[in-house]
């Protein structure tokens, strides 16, 4: 049986998905076009991580759809509130193929300023890990959970989620990551539906909708706590497990006395 989240997430989906096509001049939908797929059940061993999945059974909709077609689809958004304040949409930027996906909270002013999600200091410093993981920018891909910028980077609340997490969800399901990173505490509690906070979440996988996610501090409080803190190192061990999981190299990494 699905979790309320899982259900109210895929009609979501479902839904904008099924309205974008409908704006785009299609009259009928034929039933091959969108199919509903099954994970393995609670309990069950998932091929990407070796690892037991102890949430309940969800659903996931396999979607052709392109970013550039979801980018469309998102149009020039009125559907929060978060509209009458934003300089621009920040979309997402990468690899629209990439194996390993950034999911963030939202964007700030420099990303709200150019339109691309992490660009500001937080970015540099998100930059650095994914360089530091032997990895470049253009080879993943980053995103946030809701694409406008907070007044005063506030927190979104609840109804901009609403209306914004169906494209992210549309955009993982275009992209087919097989793994997603969480980037700080609202990140990964949105998207994985619990108020646990993360310092608790951090450090071992969870399941997505089928995708292992890993819960990891933001490049944000790494700023605040500084390059060789705890914390930094804290968020190497979370990203030395993502490259195993994914079959790369881990970088030998020395922490500075």
């Amino acid at each position: 049986m699905t979790t309320h989240f899982a259900q109210s997430q895929l009609w979501a989906s479902v839904n904008v998905y099924l309205q974008g096509l409908q704006e785009s001049g299609l009259d009928g939908l034929p039933v091959e076009t969108v199919s509903i797929k099954t994970p393995p059940a609670q309990g069950a061993v998932t091929r990407a991580t070796g690892h037991t999945m102890n949430q309940p059974h969800q659903a996931a909709v396999e979607s052709n759809e392109t970013l550039e077609q979801i980018r469309k689809s998102l149009g020039d958004c009125q559907r929060c509130k978060l509209s009458s304040s934003r300089k621009q949409i920040v979309f997402g930027v990468g690899n629209p193929q990439a194996r390993l996906v950034f999911v963030g909270e939202g964007p700030g002013a420099d990303e709200d300023a150019k339109g691309e999600p992490f660009v500001g200091d937080a970015g540099r410093m998100l930059n650095r890990i994914i360089t530091a993981m032997g990895l470049r920018r253009e080879e993943v891909y980053i995103c946030n959970v809701v694409k406008c910028r907070p007044p005063q980077n506030r927190n979104p609340e609840s109804d901009e989620i609403s209306a914004c997490s169906p494209f992210l969800m549309r955009q993982l399901l275009s992209v087919k990551p097989e793994v997603i990173v969480a980037l700080g505490t609202f990140a990964s509690q949105t998207v994985l539906q619990t108020k646990e906070p993360i310092s608790k979440l951090r450090g071992k996988f969870r399941d997505f909708h089928g995708i292992p996610l890993m819960p990891t501090y933001h490049p944000s409080y790494l700023l605040r706590t500084g390059g060789n803190s705890a914390s930094f190192w804290d968020v190497w061990s979370d990203m030395t497990q993502v490259l195993q999981l994914l079959g790369l190299p881990v970088p030998d990494k020395s922490r500075k006395s």
